[in-house]
């Protein structure tokens, strides 16, 4: 496959974090092991919201959607990275380098949305519980998880879009350990003036519309619990918002960092080192986010297990 009307490149090298021989074996087990904890952390995440009954609301199927989410982000690039770790230069096709640069834009901006809309449902069911079932109805969680998903999709293919009118006929080493979108511009022999401002354009608009959300709903949540009489209830009403929002600072900051400050900003061995956190690290930190300081996830847990036993 093609890309552009001027391509005579057919393939990708994947540089990779290092080629450092000793490191890779290191890095290949540290991160193998964080992709397996991955796995089962949000698959358990999926598999006890499904099983258990109590867990049935939009506050934990969204949690439920986004331990999905996570485990797309983090298989669309961990798989890739640890073949760079076995040998030095990972090629990939045209066609697949695009295909992955979709799949993560994809997941990476749903979670963005999927975030937005966590804080939305907490800013009902604290400033409004008598309304909450109203207000958060199945239709309005189904519509709201829908365009997560219809966002994730709009942005990949905006990303795709921009990718596939570019020319490669020159270098093809893609100085990343996967195909992100900075590094190909640089190795384009396009005009990338205005190409290069696009997708920063509307990744930008994405993270300012939903940190919008996110802030409106926090600063809202935030006054109706100052008003609160009752210490035990705030104490409870601030422990439901603090995983989600350890959550956010973390995929914000990170994501800001990379797709909408200036590229001339940070070096290339930054942009690797944040990528690392937010395709890897972050989808295994958020299962023990949401759980460890959750008391009905906590208990959802000990239910299935003493099932297992029984």
């Amino acid at each position: 496959m093609e890309v552009g009307n001027h391509t005579s490149v057919t393939e990708f090298i994947i540089l990779g974090l290092t080629e450092n021989a000793t490191a890779c074996v290191i890095l290949f087990i540290v991160f193998l092991g964080i992709y397996v904890v991955t796995l089962m952390g949000n698959v358990s995440i999926i598999m006890l919201i499904r099983s258990s009954p109590q867990l049935h609301t939009p506050m934990y199927l969204f949690l439920c959607h986004l331990a999905f989410v996570d485990i797309g982000e983090s298989s669309t690039v961990t798989p890739v990275m640890l073949t760079g770790f076995l040998k030095t230069g990972t090629s990939i096709s045209v066609a697949g380098c695009t295909a992955q640069l979709c799949s993560m834009v994809k997941f990476g901006t749903a979670e963005c949305f999927l975030l937005a809309a966590m804080a939305y449902d907490r800013y009902v069911a604290i400033c409004s519980p008598l309304l909450y079932s109203t207000h958060m109805s199945p239709r309005t969680y189904i519509l709201l998880v829908g365009m997560s998903y219809l966002g994730g999709c709009v942005n990949a293919w905006t990303f795709t879009g921009c990718l596939l009118s570019l020319s490669f006929c020159g270098p093809n080493q893609v100085d990343h350990f996967f195909c992100d979108f900075s590094p190909l511009l640089k190795i384009s022999c396009s005009d990338i003036s205005i190409i290069e401002i696009i997708p920063s354009v509307s990744s930008g608009s994405i993270i300012v519309v939903t940190v919008f959300v996110i802030s409106v709903s926090y600063i809202c949540i935030l006054i109706t619990i100052l008003k609160m009489h009752s210490a035990e209830g705030r104490h409870k009403a601030f422990s439901t918002c603090t995983s989600h929002l350890t959550a956010v600072t973390l995929y914000y900051g990170t994501i800001t960092f990379i797709y909408v400050m200036p590229k001339s900003s940070y070096s290339t061995d930054q942009n690797k080192v944040v990528s690392v956190f937010y395709t890897v690290v972050i989808p295994m930190l958020n299962p023990f986010i949401y759980s460890l300081r959750n008391r009905d996830v906590k208990e959802a847990l000990r239910k299935a297990i003493v099932r297992l036993h029984s």
